[in-house]
């Protein structure tokens, strides 16, 4: 298990070295992620203890949430008065989030030649008369 954290802890070095040697506007966990992902394409799978060891990272992932829970409450002044930006910010990422995911679902479904499912017809509503 150990030798598979430091495999997943080294494509996280090597990523935030490569964003930082050329200045990239990546985070270097993403591109430690891309790294990780290229090196499992050209071993053709992963591994059994890669794959132990990811599920007992994602299965304690909530821990590592109570860092930025305890940010929020540190800086709770500041949110607190900054509330409506941050609001309309996380209000208006999220639905343009959800716009750009469908936008590229139906554009990658055309792109491909699957369709996409048609909406099943309502059911048309039994008029409710007395003693239904």
């Amino acid at each position: 298990m150990l030798d598979f954290i430091i495999i997943l802890l080294g494509c996280q070095l090597a990523g935030e070295a490569l964003s930082k040697a050329f200045d990239l506007p990546l985070p270097g966990p993403v591109i430690g992620m891309g790294l990780l992902f290229i090196g499992l394409v050209i071993k053709g799978g992963i591994p059994e203890g890669l794959q132990r060891t990811a599920q007992g990272l994602l299965d304690h992932l909530s821990l590592l949430f109570v860092p930025a829970g305890v940010g929020v409450l540190v800086h709770l002044s500041v949110i607190s008065k900054e509330w409506l930006p941050i609001s309309v910010s996380l209000v208006l990422s999220t639905v343009l989030t959800i716009a750009v995911t469908a936008c590229l679902m139906v554009w990658l479904s055309k792109a491909f030649g699957h369709d996409l499912p048609e909406p099943s017809p309502k059911s048309p509503k039994k008029p409710r008369g007395k003693g239904s």
